[in-house]
């Protein structure tokens, strides 16, 4: 009886040195593109905001690119390595920095939130400039454990980064004349889009403090009826 070799699915898959605690600490900054990947399934399903949908979109391009540069170029990990795949640019740097300079191109530039504007609530300038900066902190540390672990030469890492930059700002320049265009909101206009539930709130308005609004705004009219049938009720007893 013939026994079928089993593969090994190495997406979580990451070699570290278990007697260095900084080594510990690379292996799951190496599972940051894929937690992010998860949220951007998890916020498309309950927003429903187009702005992420473009955002994910163009991240999946960029990885796309990543796949076709790893092999056009084919250049190998370093040695000491054993990773299966091209090395040459590193994906996560790349996802990363795509995934920065997007989200800080939308929270610097695009986001407009009526809050940040008058500095009555929302996320004002300083937050969203401290937003920005810990993504990127963060992207520089993914990028960084790939060389950390050797899964990657710091040219690697650094063509990567490149890339990743690149993708960022010219997806943000083609969905910005989308947008001008109209073409947004002729997408939203469709069928489909309706089906979907498909909006495009995210630019003009800081969903936590609307959604924060409307729920003062409920709890003050539950408290209004409350304190109204009280008044009844009493009344109503007097009466009776």
């Amino acid at each position: 009886m013939e026994v079928t070799p089993l593969a090994s699915l190495s997406l979580t898959h990451v070699s570290y040195n278990p007697s260095d605690p900084l080594s510990y600490l690379c292996a799951w900054l190496a599972l940051v593109p894929q937690t992010l990947c998860i949220i951007y399934v998890t916020l498309l399903y309950s927003s429903r905001e187009i702005e992420i949908l473009l955002m994910f979109a163009g991240q999946l391009a960029c990885e796309a690119f990543n796949f076709a540069l790893k092999r056009l170029i084919r250049q190998e990990r370093p040695r000491v390595m054993n990773g299966k795949g091209y090395g040459m640019p590193s994906s996560h740097a790349q996802f990363m920095s795509y995934f920065a300079v997007s989200l800080g191109l939308f929270l610097l530039v695009r986001h407009r939130p009526p809050g940040g504007r008058t500095g009555g609530g929302g996320h004002g300038p300083q937050e969203r400039v401290l937003g920005s900066l810990l993504v990127a902190g963060l992207a520089v540390a993914v990028a960084a454990s790939r060389v950390y672990l050797s899964y990657h030469t710091p040219v690697q890492v650094g063509v990567g980064c490149a890339a990743g930059v690149g993708c960022a700002v010219a997806w943000f320049v083609v969905t910005g004349w989308l947008r001008r265009e109209g073409w947004v909101d002729w997408t939203l206009e469709t069928r489909l889009a309706g089906l979907g539930r498909w909006r495009d709130l995210l630019v003009e308005e800081d969903l936590p403090e609307g959604g924060w609004r409307r729920w003062m705004d409920r709890r003050e009219e539950k408290k209004k009826s409350t304190i109204a049938n009280g008044f009844d009720t009493d009344k109503g007893r007097k009466q009776r």
